[in-house]
């Protein structure tokens, strides 16, 4: 598998055509496509066009940048003027917006070429990626299991070669999750720190873009690219960030490392994940960090008050589909009953369970009770989590609870899905960055993440410590 460093400076230097690369990412997206189902767009002619470009560039002289002919996968949740965007929904199936994601802007400004538009659970809600409305994605490991989810179609086809490079959208760990059961490196940035414009609203204070790739350089790489102040988003932060790419092979010596108790010791984590977060800390602590255990006790209540703060947020965003404004309308008698029979149509089970959910914690005499409470929990989180930072530079822990599971284990029952996300939740509340690196692997061979979490804007070193684990596996 290539690294996106070398195709780009392989192109940049002249020794590589894009046409060529573009081909042979396209060739192996053909020959995997029908068993993995990973993408629910190929834009190969566009492709092809742009590589053509990329290659019209260097003969002028020009320098296309730092992606310079490197192919990447979208999901499909991120908005691309003039190309169908479904979120893997028959609401929005046939959409296409009038804009372009600032994400999408940026990593075409910087020589990438998208490929493919990716699969993922509806409006990014699961964790399996089983609930898109085209049908499941299959996990390159052993087809007889789920991706991950919801960012699962960008992960598989990272993991299968479709690209070097692939972006999704983390809510509750729907990159980290993924990249963990297809053994490939997933970030979610500071909330804040990537713009969310262009990004199909799931969870607003929740939501954020981040990179999948083989290699923690090429993830560096790409986030540098992407991350940055955007006026268009009126959550972006302003203050210059430091790029992660010049730093990621500093190195962690004098970092002190803290082992998260409550998100390594619950119930129901596989011992071989287990075993992998504590030899990934006897690595850091052989290459001269510190490493203890930590307690962020509220952190076991991050799963509940996940499932109040982000249906209820769902429930509001997903108001604008009626059947008015955007893709599916199914016709009534009046304006009530179109809006009703295109919802019903549109709707997969799981959106309008997390709609019903939102709406009745948002509901008057329950507001306090629910969404207020959950709010609170938010609090407390984040609170305990900043006390932890003030003795640990990063913490570690499982990404995943279990190995990637076979397809329609957890379908029947919610809960258990909603378990697979245990360890990455707390982070999204926080809203701080974490990352999931590839560290050995379970049962049937299967892979397994390690997730390396800092405070806001702690990427850098967040990035040292995760090369410094793939480098000790390699």
């Amino acid at each position: 598998m290539t690294r996106a460093l070398e195709l780009a400076g392989a192109v940049r230097a002249g020794d590589r055509l894009a046409v060529d690369i573009v081909e042979e990412h396209l060739a192996v997206v053909a020959a995997q496509e029908p068993e993995l189902h990973a993408c629910n767009l190929v834009t190969g002619d566009s492709a092809r066009a742009a590589a053509a470009a990329i290659d019209g560039a260097i003969a002028r002289g020009d320098d296309p940048g730092p992606l310079a002919g490197v192919p990447i996968v979208l999901k499909d949740n991120l908005c691309t003027r003039g190309v169908p965007t479904t979120c893997s929904s028959r609401i929005l199936e046939g959409w296409c917006p009038p804009y372009t994601a600032t994400v999408v802007e940026r990593v075409l400004g910087a020589g990438a070429i998208p490929i493919a538009k990716t699969n993922l659970d509806e409006f990014a809600m699961g964790s399996s990626t089983e609930n898109s409305a085209f049908g499941p994605t299959r996990n390159p490991h052993d087809l007889s299991r789920v991706p991950g989810g919801s960012s699962g179609g960008s992960a598989a086809a990272v993991a299968a070669g479709y690209a070097p490079l692939g972006l999704g959208s983390d809510t509750g760990g729907s990159i980290r999750q993924p990249a963990a059961l297809c053994g490939v490196v997933g970030v979610k940035p500071t909330y804040g720190s990537v713009s969310r414009y262009g990004l199909v609203a799931f969870a607003s204070s929740l939501d954020q873009i981040g990179p999948f790739a083989t290699t923690v350089a090429d993830a560096a790489l790409l986030l540098d690219v992407i991350a940055g102040h955007d006026p268009a988003d009126s959550t972006s932060i302003p203050d210059a960030r430091e790029a992660v790419l010049p730093v990621v092979e500093h190195g962690v010596e004098g970092l002190s490392v803290g082992i998260v108790e409550e998100l390594t010791d619950a119930e129901g984590i596989q011992p071989e994940i287990v075993a992998a977060v504590e030899q990934a800390a006897l690595a850091l602590e052989k290459a001269g960090a510190t490493v203890d255990r930590v307690s962020v006790p509220s952190a076991v209540f991050g799963l509940s008050a996940y499932y109040l703060i982000a249906p209820a947020e769902a429930s509001s965003n997903l108001a604008r589909y009626d059947g008015v404004r955007y893709g599916l309308r199914v016709d009534g008698d009046d304006v009530a009953t179109m809006n009703a029979r295109t919802r019903d149509a549109g709707f997969g089970t799981e959106v309008k369970r997390r709609i019903m959910l939102g709406t009745y914690a948002l509901s008057a005499g329950y507001y306090d009770a629910y969404y207020g409470q959950a709010q609170r929990v938010r609090t407390l989180i984040i609170r305990d989590f900043a006390r932890a930072y003030e003795h640990f530079d990063v913490l570690l822990s499982p990404t995943s609870p279990t190995v990637a599971f076979e397809i329609g284990a957890k379908t029947a029952d919610p809960l258990a899905m909603y378990l697979s996300d245990i360890c990455t939740i707390p982070t999204n509340l926080a809203g701080h960055p974490g990352m999931s690196v590839p560290y050995g692997s379970g049962v049937g061979g299967l892979p397994i993440g390690v997730q390396v979490l800092a405070p806001a804007l702690g990427e850098p070193v967040m990035f040292r410590t995760a090369r410094v684990l793939e480098a000790s596996v390699a």
